[in-house]
């Protein structure tokens, strides 16, 4: 039997739209991902007068499927996706699984340190909190406190990681023990560098309650430090993102665990990725400033942007991690306004184009409720993938060396050509 990613697109009539079941029909894929699609600009669509639905241009859906095609075979420098064995987390049927337990049970039961354990080990450890030595804390400290005012959560993380490593003589040691001891330390290591809000934080217990203190100056409550310690465990790992394929390049080459971890940070700082919340968040401080998403959803359609917080390209349905957030964040004191706002967005999204709600804007529901800046989400989302980043490394560390090796298409001018500025003809020579 073949599948629809098997057959060649049927010809179309010039200048006939599809409709969403026929584009979804030559893609090979459901109507969610389509629309999908078009929240990620590789598709537009349209409305027809009179209708309701979308249209789509068959040409633009049909080269859409020669592309598609093109990635799944591999061909070089098509874009085709890079295949990496791994047995930490699998992403599959609008769930996913660390290590093939499913990562929303263990996240709602489990605290990020005992789910970060799991990830690295396959062992669950209960009760277990990191802790980091006093001297790398100071060291740290020292440098994060020389960035500017104006330095993001990710330069000071960053900072933290580089001067965690250059007070470790035994960074350099790759095997399982050290790298783990590493982690362990580390991780409590960038919290504990971050400039406290509140002036009684903790820097002892779970790693939630201490992280908590340098989010918000707001009094902790046990239902918002549930949400927060559910959502370090729940972005702990998602599959090869582009900050963790960083991260499996640098350990590919061998480099240490805070160079592997520093190469993530290096990625996750782009707006597509860790720093995606912080987008989200100041629309959601917008919507509740005007009472209703109708115009800030405008505004952003307006300029040319996607609306951040919709859609995700692994999930034709709602984000798990969402769903799970969402749920936790109606007991949250406060939280109830942001969670309106957070609807009445996919609310009024879903009149043009059905998408779902994913973890940023729930993450955004959550930092803009408890008080916290727009940059909350990113500190939040590099923590908690700083795990999953030293679990791709122990991995990658029992590969064979230098992998990660693609090899370039090159499309530039055939050689051999001229110097530039100099003549194609040899000068004479003066007798």
């Amino acid at each position: 039997m073949t599948s629809m990613h098997d057959h060649e697109p049927a010809p179309h009539r010039p200048g006939r739209r599809l409709t969403t079941k026929e584009a979804a029909e030559l893609l090979g894929v459901k109507p969610e991902t389509v629309y999908a699609y078009v929240s990620r600009g590789l598709l537009s669509s349209r409305r027809e007068p009179g209708g309701r639905a979308s249209t789509f241009e068959a040409k633009e859906v049909e080269a859409l499927t020669r592309r598609n095609r093109r990635d799944a075979a591999g061909v070089p420098g098509s874009g085709g996706d890079l295949s990496v064995r791994t047995r930490i987390t699998l992403i599959d049927q609008e769930r996913y699984f660390f290590r093939g337990v499913d990562a929303v049970e263990l996240a709602v039961r489990h605290s990020y340190e005992e789910v970060a354990e799991w990830l690295w080990t396959g062992r669950l450890a209960p009760g277990v909190t990191f802790s980091a030595p006093r001297t790398t804390v100071e060291v740290a400290r020292r440098a994060v406190d020389a960035l500017s005012e104006h330095a993001t959560p990710t330069d000071r993380l960053r900072v933290a990681a580089i001067a965690a490593a250059a007070e470790d003589p035994l960074r350099f040691d790759l095997s399982e023990e050290a790298v783990l001891n590493t982690a362990r330390t580390l991780i409590p290591t960038l919290v504990a560098a971050l400039p406290p809000v509140r002036h009684d934080h903790k820097d002892d217990g779970p790693l939630a309650h201490r992280l908590w203190g340098r989010l918000t100056g707001r009094p902790a409550d046990e239902a918002s430090l549930h949400v927060l310690d559910t959502a370090l465990a729940l972005l702990a790992d998602h599959d090869l993102a582009a900050s963790t394929l960083a991260v499996r390049v640098a350990a590919s080459a061998r480099a240490h665990a805070y160079a592997a971890v520093s190469a993530g940070l290096g990625v996750l700082e782009g707006p597509l990725h860790g720093a995606a919340s912080g987008l989200v968040h100041r629309m959601l401080l917008d919507v509740l400033d005007q009472g209703t998403a109708v115009p800030v959803i405008a505004d952003e359609l307006r300029a040319g942007r996607r609306v951040p917080g919709l859609g995700h390209r692994l999930y034709a349905g709602e984000d798990p991690r969402a769903r799970v957030l969402f749920d936790l964040l109606e007991n949250v004191p406060g939280a109830e306004p942001a969670l309106l706002a957070a609807r009445d967005i996919v609310a009024t999204t879903a009149r043009h184009t059905p998408l779902h709600a994913n973890v940023d804007l729930a993450l955004a529901v959550f930092t803009a409720s408890s008080g916290m800046p727009a940059t909350a989400g990113e500190t939040v989302f590099a923590v908690a993938r700083t795990a999953g980043w030293i679990a791709h490394t122990l991995e990658e560390y029992g590969e064979r060396p230098l992998r990660m090796r693609p090899s370039g298409h090159y499309v530039g001018v055939r050689p051999p050509q001229p110097l530039p500025g100099q003549d194609t003809a040899r000068p004479e020579v003066a007798s």
